[in-house]
């Protein structure tokens, strides 16, 4: 990567970077914020089960099937044009959401929210990327681990906090409202601090492909949302074969789309590697269940055991600070030497903490939140040694001149697959937990997160079997509770 032309002074380099960093993190918290005020929309708004999914993993959903597309469209008019109008999109919808007077309305402004974000997200590194040199690239990288891992340790805490604080008497309308005065500053910021770039007017983007995309993940999702308390019928089957269609069917236009000489929204030779595609299923898996069991266990705290908003936050720390010591043992160094062992390593030892969950939530007469600790540590060592790992371990299958394109389509499976994991976990906790059975409920999500890490396990001698090194030129991917888009499109 050469340096930028236009040099940035010192002092405005690390503004520019914070800025970035606080619109990752508005992303990063909106994603996990969420998850405590369950309760608190039911008393308000009256959500049922489906609803409280859709609200949850409906913003996953948008924001992974256009996280790729939002991608082209900064290398079509330019990374600063993207970045501040989805910016100022994200804090209108937050706003919106905030003062939605129902359900319905609420998700839909979810929705929104997510289309907002994938405009947004895509553009931050890539501004980061045209205006700072390799050294300073470095060093702000370097931020990003951390401030990011914190943030996915902060959002239940900090949700939890103003559901229970309750200002004025808005409750969970505080967790978007929140939003609005960090968007506010975060666009004075930007509309002052990020230069003006190249955009590429001639690059024909491929909306063909982006709407394949996105109907075949609402058709993935919407069933895996409405099937149980629908009963299951044939219409969510044939969604569920539609979506398979859908996929397919994108990666054959965008083999079209070489064909014709045009530009395609990914990659397509990245579908014909093995090691990649089941790369894909593995990131899709571990996400989906990482996620999922993370929101049923904070229903479990809440539903099962009467815990505020506020203690079930508290609740959802031994995981999450787990998983930053375990990312922190991995650090990406491990990868390196070990490749696809440290992932198999992660995985069972996250497997023996699900495992010690399972065991110490046999009885919970008088249960306490030091039940849970113990188990939830070592689940969250292991899931941090993965998380640390897994990103560049996949991107070990792919050719340098396909690193952008592959980091990308992760980044939106990981969203999607968060997406999924929040209806599939719901859905098996709810089945029992409707009926007085919350705790039976969670113990049954936690087998299905077993399975899910067997699965994992199982697949995981098809893996590349070295990681990509690290530099300053390969695109790094957040693994966290959500998606920081991928900068590389161009």
């Amino acid at each position: 990567m050469s340096a930028p032309e236009n040099k940035t002074s010192p002092r405005a380099v690390w503004w520019l970077l914070a800025t970035v960093l606080v619109v990752e993190l508005m992303d990063l918290l909106d994603s996990t914020i969420v998850n405590v005020a369950g309760p608190a929309l039911e008393r308000s708004l009256g959500a049922s089960p489906v609803g409280l999914q859709w609200v949850i993993g409906g913003y996953a959903l948008t924001l992974g099937a256009g996280l790729v597309l939002g991608g082209r469209l900064g290398d079509r008019f330019g990374r600063r044009p993207m970045f501040l109008f989805g910016l100022v999109a994200f804090t209108l919808a937050s706003l919106l959401c905030a003062i939605a007077p129902s359900i319905g309305v609420l998700i839909a402004f979810r929705l929104v929210q997510g289309v907002a974000g994938a405009m947004m997200l895509p553009q931050g590194l890539g501004i980061l990327r045209d205006n700072l040199t390799p050294r300073e690239l470095t060093k702000a990288l370097a931020v990003f681990g951390p401030v990011l891992g914190l943030g996915g340790v902060l959002g239940p805490v900090l949700g939890g906090a103003l559901v229970d604080w309750d200002l004025f008497g808005l409750g969970w309308r505080l967790v978007f409202l929140v939003n609005v005065p960090v968007g506010l500053a975060a666009l004075a910021t930007a509309w002052r601090l990020v230069p003006r770039g190249s955009a590429t007017r001639t690059l024909r983007v491929d909306v063909v492909g982006a709407v394949l995309v996105a109907a075949a993940s609402a058709l993935l999702v919407l069933p895996l949302n409405e099937g149980q308390s629908s009963g299951w019928p044939l219409w969510t089957w044939l969604s569920l074969s539609a979506a398979a269609i859908g996929y397919a069917g994108f990666a054959l236009w965008q083999r079209s789309a070489v064909r014709r000489d045009r530009a395609p929204l990914v990659t397509p030779s990245l579908f014909g590697k093995s090691a990649f595609t089941v790369g894909l299923v593995a990131v899709a898996l571990f996400f989906g269940g990482l996620i999922g069991t993370q929101l049923v266990l904070t229903f479990f705290l809440q539903l099962g055991q009467g815990f505020t908003a506020g203690q079930a936050g508290l609740g959802n720390l031994p995981v999450a600070l787990g998983t930053a010591v375990g990312g922190g043992i991995s650090g990406g160094l491990l990868a390196a030497k070990l490749g696809r062992r440290v992932l198999q390593a992660g995985a069972a030892v996250q497997l023996a903490g699900v495992a010690w969950l399972w065991f110490a939530l046999a009885d919970t007469t008088g249960f306490t939140i030091w039940q849970i600790v113990p188990g939830g540590t070592v689940a969250g060592i292991g899931a941090g040694i993965v998380i640390a790992a897994v990103f560049n371990t996949v991107l070990g299958a792919v050719d340098d001149d396909e690193v952008g394109s592959a980091s990308g389509v992760l980044s939106a499976v990981q969203s999607i697959g968060g997406s999924v994991g929040v209806a599939v976990f719901s859905t098996v906790f709810f089945a029992g937990a409707l009926t007085g059975q919350a705790t039976d409920s969670f113990r049954d999500a936690l087998v299905v997160q077993a399975i899910v890490i067997a699965l994992f396990l199982l697949i995981s001698p098809l893996f590349p079997r070295r990681a990509r090194p690290d530099d300053t030129d390969a695109t790094p991917v957040r693994a966290a509770p959500s998606s920081l888009a991928a900068d590389g499109f161009r």
